[in-house]
């Protein structure tokens, strides 16, 4: 129970005792509890180590410790993302800290008597472990962002479970159990490595991508901004596209789910932003809010964009779509379909950036078939985060106008030969 001080408001001791609650009743925390008592449970079945001390500080390190080991993977291939720009390069940068610390564990539990010596010998020795290992977390946590990406789980959780898969796999094949060592082999080189492949097939289609087609411009445009122009007309040259179709994200799935279980809400409204927050049933160990917390309704976002792109002169060159029922039924797959439905033998490009939305684009058009990723490598320090947090003159200027007048809950807002009505930032076109 949190104290409360005289005042009514929680003390920090009382602050300090809801986050461990929180933590505590997390999914995640007890799926990492059963992580590190199923890391014991596999080592010591595998390799006949129940009493031994070092396995046992191990699991209960990996039980502690794994949802921020995971926060930390994602991290480290976002970062190796936003410097480099190419798919390989993200996966390096989750590879090469994942090897270093497997490295660590299989070293540690060999040096204290935790391992089977000639299981361990069988997959290559600490190195050989510590590889496949690596590459197999490699390709289960993949296949926990493919997940995320059409709307099931989130990125931690997914890559917790990818994680919970391979410690299985990597206790019974490093004790050369039947069966165990081959498929334990064959899912680190043929899962991890034909990730890795296709990853840079990926790189290779962005610098050597024929010009011509239609370009894919998909982001939450929260707002639209200088750079989202910027980006389009170096595209279009650069590429020699006949268009770009943008559809914004509505609604991401992720958040849809938080609110039917009221694991989010919209606490309070700014300027006709809406301000998410998370509530007491919210999971501690889940990225609720990877691109910031504060939106402006979907309604909104379109009109921006409509009136950015025909006060830029780009109308002709730039379509808006909204695939409402497709979108929210199949997301970004399920729109690139219909896409490609409306255009059948039209070469497409995807368009985007390199942070958390962009990449996550980058591999949703990846796995929609043969589609040609140009990506920007973002230096210009333009961004909607700072926008959101009151920055001036990245925007242009109609939408500086528009946000202006919806800051001032002005019932009517006008612009570009245009009228909406204005409900607390919804803006709807009409009197």
């Amino acid at each position: 129970m949190a104290a409360i001080g005289s005042d009514g408001k929680s003390t920090p001791d009382g602050v300090r005792a809801a986050k461990i609650s929180r933590y505590l009743r997390s999914p995640s925390t007890r799926m990492a509890a059963f992580g590190g008592l199923l890391t014991y449970l596999s080592y010591a079945y595998a390799h006949g180590s129940w009493a031994n001390p070092v396995l046992i500080c191990v699991s209960i390190f990996v039980g502690v410790f794994l949802p921020s080991y995971a926060k930390l993977s994602n991290k480290a291939e976002l970062w190796a993302n936003n410097q480099f720009g190419f798919v390989t390069a993200g996966r390096l940068g989750r590879f090469i800290p994942q090897l270093a610390f497997n490295l660590v564990m299989f070293w540690l539990m060999l040096w204290g008597g935790a391992l089977n010596q000639l299981g361990m010998a069988s997959v290559g020795g600490i190195a050989g472990a510590a590889l496949v290992t690596t590459l197999a977390s490699q390709g289960t946590q993949y296949l926990g962002g493919y997940l995320v990406a059409r709307g099931i789980g989130d990125a931690n959780r997914n890559t917790l479970v990818g994680i919970l898969i391979n410690v299985t796999l990597a206790a019974l094949g490093t004790a050369g159990v039947p069966g165990a060592r081959e498929g334990f082999l064959f899912v680190g080189f043929g899962l991890g490595g034909a990730l890795f492949v296709v990853g840079l097939l990926s790189d290779i289609r962005s610098v050597a991508a024929p010009k011509g087609g239609i370009g894919l411009f998909f982001g939450t445009y929260n707002p639209f901004h200088n750079s989202h122009l910027a980006l389009l007309r170096k595209a279009i040259e650069q590429r020699g596209l006949d268009k770009v179709i943008i559809h914004p994200v509505l609604i991401p799935k992720l958040h849809v789910d938080a609110f039917r279980k009221g694991e989010i809400r919209v606490g309070r409204l700014k300027d006709g932003f809406q301000i998410y927050e998370k509530t007491d049933k919210a999971d501690s160990n889940v990225d609720y809010f990877p691109t910031g917390n504060v939106f402006l309704p979907p309604e909104t976002r379109v009109a921006l964009i409509e009136l950015a792109l025909a006060e830029a002169g780009m109308a002709d060159k730039v379509e808006v779509a909204v695939y409402s029922d497709i979108y929210y039924g199949k997301g970004f797959q399920g729109v690139i379909a219909e896409i490609k439905r409306r255009h059948r033998g039209v070469r497409l490009h995807v368009i985007h950036g390199t942070d958390f939305g962009g990449m996550l684009v980058r591999q949703i058009a990846d796995e929609c078939g043969w589609i040609y990723p140009w990506c920007i490598l973002r230096r210009d320090q333009v961004s909607a985060t700072a926008i959101r947090r009151g920055a001036k003159g990245m925007t242009p200027p109609i939408v500086t106008d528009v946000l202006d007048q919806i800051s001032q809950n002005l019932p009517i807002v006008s612009a570009g030969g245009r009228t909406f009505r204005n409900d607390n930032g919804v803006l709807t076109e009409g009197n």
